[in-house]
Order: structure tokens, then sequence, then C-alpha cells
């Protein structure tokens, strides 16, 4: 199966309106659109000087390529370790014309001192042969870039390619050549990696391709280069000397030819910014940048040297060793960078100088003490308290005078921000207008909040329409929030759209789900469309396109919903009045049998949060109902099948995508298939980054789903939008089966504090973060939030380690004694899930919410504490008795299944806890 697959009817590849990257109409079409675009490759004898011929050398970690006349990168492979060329050297024929960007390139602002007004240069823009100089010593390759530069730039420019040891280094000495001080207001080198997916089968792509992510760190900053494979060597690119990552800029390139430059496959390239001032104050003069903005003087005749390091690290798990090696600071936090104001964070750093200061920004929004808990030589310790919502930036100098700054986004109460979610989407979003023709009411509908108002007629008729995941998202967040934390008056209003809504309307009598209910088709129906949107999009479907009931995803949704039901239904019964917990379970069922009938489309892929079947499977078991079990483990079996024979059964119903792995990975996990399993891991963390900045780490992979869910439609690396959540849930469970694997515990707990970033103060949640750095901030529309919603309740827990170099932590929760027990406060937003990591014990409530774990490694028992409902958070619904679920997901410590040390009563696999008081506490013994 191929990865590159249409997701929806559009216009042909190259224009504008072409930015929703869909380069094929229909999948058959594929191998002729190909072709098709081929014919629009330009002219070998481009600016970049191809023809001309190339300058080759090798350092003991790279063979490398320039171009002769620009003396940019052509390729870049590493010498061992079998990775792919990072550098895109077969697009370079589609990639040689001016205003493409190469490896190589520097960009700038400057200004004489005493001057308002600044001058720009672009080696990139306009083209000419650079001036090559004799090189010596470990100087590879060097030229004068004065001839591909404005005359009038005030800085002369000599570029440098050079031998570090085994490693490669781009250096750039920048010269004031003007008789005044020159102030540098800007100064950029552009990156181009081999992130190109166009005109690639599956293979090619995940073989050829790599994907690139900054940690805008200052003098700690650095990008790594991940291979899609996720197993070979990736790059990382590191500062030379004092060459800050103050800035992650975006680089404008035409869009209008192959292989097209912004595009689903191709999201585009970036640039490191070693200063930023001349944007700050102009492009970007309404955000806070991620870092001070800063420029630099030259005196004149002053040279100052700004470089790139490139060394390969052994994988992906050894970025941060690489790093060190190297000699830059690096940073470990825990449980991430998002930080709800009742967890402690912990900061680690590892650095070649110590720490002088320690200071934040917004001022207050965060505080912070030393600590004595790391253990190994090297790492000095830090309790970090998050006290001010929103984002927080934290600097931290050396005594050398080198700068890191670490990024978190503080939160309410864990509990709380999801409290106040469930608040704004029963309320806000709750659409009651009965007399609305399309039967939308009542429902929660997406709502924009910049103009505080639900959607009723956005084109994208699916928005407006309860449909996909940009409509479909509001409800479903709102379901599994009742899921995570039932509350009597939203559920009071959810069962009405159950009821009315759900049946009938968005899912018809025979268990078919509809694409939107919500169409454009004037005199169909009594109803003013408004004149002011544009009508005319393939997205505007008339009755017939919206009623279709062809789209695989779709019904994933309304699993979940009926699902979420269930568990409300079976755990909490006096909150639900219509409908039985066998009802909505069975509800469940029929959506998966009739999802699977051969009549709809996309059911060859993973599906975005399908691992609510695998839930729902075990259920179905737990519940005695073995017949709808067989059913549904039967049609997920033939799935697996079809993936197990398949190197890359990643596909989606986009040219390549994120949101296949999740559903790969659970069934083929589930049928005992290791390899397909673990091959769909490594494609995840191949795109899911762990780095000391809340937007990026734990942040898989997305940069078109703003043109389907979101109010600002562009193609753009999105922030915690729903991979985040989803693609987590496959990491988590793959720390779970290897709990010393704790690179796998960072990157899955920060996918799933995610989505916790993306709810404001009053509780609406945003679809994702606009990441350019002229905008930072939350999109306007709800839009395909759900999914990452979806994903977080599904996995987010406490997870308890015992560090080798930083002791005994958890992730969602506060270590508050570790002798002779592990204590821990159960602070994770859902309080439903104990991950004991030394013994591999998995702890899980189908009722109730723990509020503290005790973990004695002598004795080899737990004691739990369960109330009835979780700590920080008003109107969550009490649960009648505890229900508890123990497991163990790999045998470690010599410990056993844990049971409870006294007789407690068995409810479908779980031990009843009754409550006194509002709570109950069990001991539980290996």
């Amino acid at each position: 199966m191929s990865i590159f697959q249409s997701r929806k009817p559009s216009t042909s590849g190259g224009s504008r309106e072409h930015l929703l990257g869909l380069f094929f109409k229909m999948r058959a079409l594929y191998t002729f659109s190909l072709l098709s675009l081929a014919l629009s490759i330009p002219s070998v004898f481009g600016q970049l000087g191809l023809p001309d011929g190339f300058l080759s050398f090798s350092t003991n970690s790279f063979n490398v390529q320039l171009v002769k006349d620009s003396q940019t990168l052509y390729s870049l492979k590493p010498t061992t370790g079998g990775g792919p060329d990072f550098i895109p050297q077969d697009k370079m024929t589609q990639r040689q014309n001016n205003g493409q960007y190469h490896l190589g390139d520097i960009t700038f602002r400057a200004r004489k001192v005493g001057s308002t007004a600044w001058v720009s240069g672009d080696s990139a823009a306009t083209r000419r042969p650079v001036a090559a100089l004799s090189v010596s010593g470990n100087t590879l390759a060097a030229a004068n870039l004065a001839p591909t530069l404005p005359s009038n730039s005030l800085l002369n420019i000599t570029r440098r390619w050079v031998r570090n040891g085994d490693q490669l280094e781009l250096q750039f000495d920048v010269t004031n050549s003007q008789t005044t001080a020159v102030e540098i207001g800007s100064l950029g080198a552009p990156l181009e990696f081999n992130n190109i997916f166009t005109d690639r089968t599956a293979a090619q792509t995940n073989t050829l391709c790599s994907l690139f992510d900054p940690y805008i760190g200052q003098d700690a900053g650095y990008v790594q280069v991940t291979p899609l494979l996720g197993t070979q060597p990736p790059l990382v690119v590191l500062p030379v000397g004092k060459s800050p990552l103050e800035g992650w800029r975006f680089l404008s390139e035409s869009t209008s030819s192959a292989p097209f430059y912004q595009s689903q496959t191709f999201e585009g390239l970036y640039e490191w910014q070693f200063h930023t001032l001349a944007y700050a104050q102009n492009e970007w003069s309404r955000v806070t940048p991620w870092n001070a903005a800063t420029s630099f003087t030259l005196q004149p005749g002053q040279t100052r040297t700004y470089g790139l390091h490139f060394r390969v690290a052994s994988s992906i798990r050894g970025i941060e060793q690489s790093i060190q090696d190297a000699g830059r600071p690096v940073a470990v936090t825990i449980p991430g960078t998002i930080l709800p104001t009742d967890q402690n964070g912990k900061l680690f750093l590892h650095a070649p100088s110590a720490v002088q200061s320690i200071s934040v920004t917004p001022s207050g929004a965060l505080t912070w003490t030393t600590n004595s808990e790391a253990r190994t030589s090297g790492w000095v310790g830090y309790t970090v308290t998050g006290k001010t919502w929103g984002r927080a930036r934290l600097s931290i100098t050396y005594a050398d005078g080198s700068l890191q700054t670490v990024h978190y986004y503080v939160t309410k109460t864990a509990t709380q921000t999801i409290g106040d979610l469930g608040n704004f989407l029963t309320t806000s979003q709750w659409f009651t207008d009965t007399s609305d023709p399309f039967k939308r009411a009542p429902s929660v509908i997406s709502y924009d909040r910049e103009v505080n108002s639900v959607v009723l007629n956005d084109p994208r008729v699916w928005i407006s329409g309860l449909g996909d995941e940009g409509g479909s998202g509001s409800w479903l967040a709102a379901l599994m929030k009742q899921y995570a934390q039932p509350n009597a008056a939203e559920l009071t209003k959810l069962q009405q759209f159950m009821n009315r809504t759900m049946a009938g309307v968005i899912q018809n009598s025979d268990g078919s789900v509809k694409k939107s209910v919500f169409f454009y088709q004037p005199g169909a129906v009594s109803y003013t469309y408004p004149t002011n949107v544009n009508w005319g999009n393939w997205w505007s479907w008339n009755q017939a396109a919206a009623f279709a009931t062809d789209r695989g995803y779709d019904y994933v949704h309304v699993i979940a919903a009926h699902w979420a039901m269930y568990r409300v239904a079976r755990n909490y019964p006096s909150l639900v009045t219509t409908g039985t917990w066998q009802s909505y379970l069975n509800n469940a069922v029929t959506t998966v049998t009739r999802l699977m009938n051969g009549r709809v489309g996309f059911t060859n892929v993973g599906w975005m949060g399908e691992t609510v079947i695998r839930s729902l499977l075990d259920d179905l078991k737990r519940e005695g109902m073995t017949s709808q079990a067989n059913t549904v483990e039967s049609l997920m079996r033939s799935r697996w099948q079809g993936w197990s024979g398949q190197r890359y059964p990643f596909g989606s119903e986009m040219a390549w995508d994120s949101t296949g792995q999740e559903g790969v990975y659970a069934w083929s996990k589930y049928f005992n298939d290791a390899t397909t399993a673990t091959n769909a891991l490594n494609s995840i963390l191949a795109y899911q980054p762990t780095v000391p900045h809340w937007g990026y780490n734990g942040n898989a992979r997305r940069y078109w789903d703003n043109i389907y869910g979101g109010k600002l439609q562009r193609i753009e690396r999105q922030l915690h939008h729903y991979g985040s959540g989803l693609n987590a849930l496959p990491v988590i469970s793959a720390f779970q089966s290897s709990p010393t694997d704790y690179y796998l515990l960072r990157v899955g707990f920060g996918g799933l504090s995610g989505p916790l970033s993306n709810i404001d103060q009053s509780g609406f949640a945003a679809a994702s973060f606009h990441s350019f750095p002229d905008t930072l901030k939350w999109d306007g529309y709800s839009g395909d939030y759900g999914p990452n919603f979806s994903g977080h309740t599904m996995g987010m827990g406490t997870f308890i380690i015992n560090h080798p170099d930083f002791g005994w932590q958890a992730f969602g929760g506060n270590v508050v004694s570790t002798s002779p027990a592990v204590q821990v406060q159960i602070r994770d937003s859902v309080r439903r899930r104990v991950f004991i990591a030394p013994i591999g014990a998995l702890l899980t409530l189908d009722a109730g919410a723990f509020s503290t774990v005790s973990y004695n490694p002598s004795a080899r028992t737990v004691s739990v504490t369960v109330s009835a409902t979780p700590d920080g958070v008003s109107g969550a619904a009490a649960a009648p008795r505890g229900r508890l679920v123990v497991s163990q997901t790999v045998s470690v410590g010599g410990v056993g299944v844990l049971k409870p040390t006294t007789s407690l009563t068995m409810d479908a696999g779980a031990y009843v806890i009754p409550f006194s008081g509002g709570s109950g506490t069990i001991t539980l013994s290996g």
C-alpha cells in the first residue's frame, strides 16, 4: 500500500490554491500525475550552476559535495551507519533557481549606526558564482559571497567549510567593510534537508527523506534532522562558538512548480537565525518572540564569525549524548515543559560551565529551587513550579557567558483545566436552535474564539456540520471529557445530543455515519447562506456529498462517543438516564461492524483515535460479551493481516501522514506482531521529538491540517495539533512494555501533555498553535482538537520511575518521599492510570480518582488511595465506589502480578474499592 493517497478532490498541483497539499484526485491517477508534474521541471541551466560541476571532500563522518559555483551543499552523507543523504540532491534540478534556498546561503539585515532603515542581503535572491578563495589546513572550501549579495550590503562575508576533527562546520566571517559602525539586525543561515516527499513512493519517502525540528534555545539551541525510518543515525546541527539559535524563520519560496514548495508533500525550509531584532521590530512586532531579540554592532573593520557544526548522533535516543560530546549544554525536563500549577517540574542541566544565574520571562511566571536529586556527575537539578498561566521562558546564564533558554507553558491544575474545557464545550459551544434546518441542535458545535461565536457557516461544510475531524472535534472532546471526568450537568446535555443529534442525524439507523450534516445547496432547505462566504470551492459539498457515508475516519469518532457513554453509564450509573451501558456498548459494536462492511473507504489504513476500539475490545471481553468481542477482533485482525505483509503500512487519505501509525501499532502489538509494531514506533520517533520547548516537545509532525480545520489556513508546522496526543499513545504503550527506556516516556508524556496547552483560561480549546514567528498564537477555531484530547484521555496517567541519573521521579505526579516507600501525589489530569515502572505494574481505575500511591521496593507492596472525585476541580461527579484493574505489562523486578492483601469483590475484572468518607485505601502485594 502506498502512503500516497488523496484526501479530498482538488485541483491539480502547483497553484497557490494547491497549498491544500493534494497532488492527486485519486490514488489510481498517482503515477500519471507524477509524469505530468515532471514536465514542469525547470531547465537544467538554472542560476545555481549545476552544469559547472561540484567540489567533493570528506571527513571521517561525512562525504560532502558542494555546487562549485555557489559552494552550497549538494550532498551530505554519513560515512558510516547507512544513513540517507541529508540533502535532496536528486531534487536539485528542480530547485536551482533564484529564490530557492540551500545550505550555505545566508540572509541578513544591517544598517549603519544612526540610520533607521535596514539594508537586506540574501545570497539566494539573485545568484552569481561566488569568488572562490584558496584554502589550507582544515578549511576545505572558502569563498567571498560579495558577487551574490547586493552591492550596498554594508557587510563583507566570507563563507568557509571547515573540518573540525571528524566533523564538518559551516562558518561565516562577517566583516564591517564601512568606515562607521554597522548594526546587524538579523543574520540567518537557511537550512535545506531532504524533507521533500513529492514524486516519491512510500519506500523512497521512508528511506530517503528526513524531517528536522529546532530547539530554539539560544547558545544551547540545536536542530535535529531525523531520517524517517527512525532507525538511522540522525544529524545534529549545533552552534559554532557564539552562534545562538535565537529565532526560527520559515523561508518563503515560489510554490508554482515541482516539487511544490509549501504543499502537503513539501512542508518547506527554515532558517537558523543568530539575530532577530530587525524582524522583531517589523514583521513580528505584534507578537512575543520565543527569545529576546538581539542585534550586534560591528566596529569598522571588525569581524565576527558565526557558524554551524554538523555531527551524526548514534541514534535518535543518542542525540543528547552527542550534544554533550560536542561540549554544549543539555537540559532534561521532567515531566516535560507543559506544567500545571500543582505539579513540580524538574530541570536537570549538564553543561561545560557552571550555572551563574537564572531568570524568567514574564517575571514571576515560574519559581525554582535547587535540588540534590541528580545521581551522576555533571548534572545539576532544579525544582520548577508554574505560577502564571501561559508561556514562560527560563533563561540560564552560565559562567562562560553562554545563554540557554528553556520554554515552558503553565496551565491551571490539570484537573481544573479539563474541567474548564467541559464547561466551555457545554455552555459557550452548546447549540440549541432547533429551527436549524440541518438539525444540528442540540449539539456541541465548532467555535471561533476570535469573535466568540459558534461557527454555523464555514464553507468547509464539515466544520459547521459536526463531521470530519474539523467538525466532530468539539463534541468528541466533550464526550471523552465525560469518560475522564464525568459531570452531571454536562452529561444531561450530552445525552440530549446522543439521543437527538447523534442518533438519526449524524449516524443513520443502520450505523452508517455521514460526512457532514451541513451542506451548501440553495433551495434544498429553507436557509439563507451568507453571501460574504465563498461557496465556490470543492469543499462546499452539496447534500449528496455531505450525506455520503464512505469516510472511515468519521466512524471512529462516533465509536468513541458510544464507548465514552458506556464507561460513564457503567461506572456512574446515576448520571445516565437515557440508555443503558449495554446499549451504548452495543452501539459502538454496531458502528465498528458498519465501518467494516466493505462499503466504507480507508479501512485498510490506521485511523485517528482508533485506540478506543482496542479499549472497546477489552471491555467487551471483560463484560463477557464474547460474540461481540469475537466480531470486533476478527474485523481488526483482517486489517492487521494486511499491514503485517508491508514494510510501510502507514497509509492515509493524505500523501504523507502521521496518523496511520497509531492504529498499526495498536493492532500489531495486540496480535503479537512485534516487527510491524516496532516499525510503526520507529516511524513515530522520527517525527515526534523531545526538546526543552513546550511547543516542540512531544509534538508529532503536522503541517497541513489548518487548511481543513483551522481558521488561519496555511501550510505551517503546527504545534500540538492532534498528532501530539494520538502518536503519544503507541510511544507510552511501548514504554510500558520496556520500562527502562526513559526516552519513550519523555516523548510519550510530552505528547500526552500537549493537549492541555491548547485549553485557554476559560476552557476554549484551539485546534493548534501557529509556529511561524510572525504569528505565535493559538488558532481561532476549535476545529479538530477533539482527536488530540481523545489521545490525552486514553493515555494520560502518572508514571513512576527510578532513573539512573535523576533518581525517583513521577511524570504526572509529585514525589513527596522516597524512604522507606516512594510516595507520590497523583496530579495528572485524568487520575485514572498509574504505572510503576520498576515492577511493570499498571493500575487503572474505571471509577474514582487516584489520590496517592506508595510503592515500597523492599516489601514489594503498593498502597493506593482512591477518592470519589479528583482533587482540585469543582463539579466533578462522585463515583459510588472505586473499580481498580491491575495488570503487569512486563515481568521485571521479580515481582508477580499485584493482588490486594485483603479480600475485595471483583466486578468484570476490576477490584471494587468501597468508599468511606469519600475515599478508600487498599494495599497490593506481588
